[in-house]
C-alpha cells in the first residue's frame, strides 16, 4: 500500500476548472485528497496517493483498465470494481477531460444523495 501524501493542488485546480459549471457540485477533503461530488456522489478525486480517483460504473471496469495509466483500485487487499486510480504521468489535459466526464457521467446517474 502507498503512503499518503500530499494530493497534488495543480490538478486539483485542473480538475475545478473541468468541473467549474457542474450543477450540484461539492468539494471536500478526504483521504488525503480532494473530491469532486455531484448531489452528494463522489466523481473524481486528487487522490492522497497521487494522480486521480475515479468512481465509475462497475460493469465498465474492465473496459476502462485497459487504458494508460489506469488500474483497478485495491482497498483492504481487495480489487474494486467501480474505482479507477489513474496515474499522474498519464494525465495529460486531454486525458483529464475524457476522465474527469467518466466520473461525472457514473455521479450524474446516482440518485442524489
Amino acid at each position: 500500500m502507498l503512503a499518503s501524501m500530499p494530493y497534488d493542488r495543480e490538478l486539483a485546480a485542473r480538475i475545478r476548472t473541468v468541473v467549474a459549471d457542474e450543477p450540484g457540485l461539492t468539494e471536500k477533503r478526504m483521504f488525503g485528497g480532494v473530491a469532486f461530488f455531484i448531489d452528494g456522489n463522489m466523481a473524481v478525486s486528487a487522490s492522497g496517493q497521487g494522480g486521480l480517483l475515479l468512481r465509475v460504473e462497475p460493469e465498465r471496469t474492465d473496459a476502462l483498465i485497459c487504458e494508460a495509466g489506469a488500474s483497478r483500485a485495491v482497498m483492504r487487499e481487495r480489487e474494486m470494481d467501480g474505482w479507477l486510480p489513474v496515474a499522474t504521468e498519464a494525465i495529460t489535459a486531454a486525458a483529464l477531460n475524457r476522465w474527469v466526464d467518466e466520473g461525472l457521467s457514473y455521479a450524474r446517474s446516482l440518485p442524489p444523495k
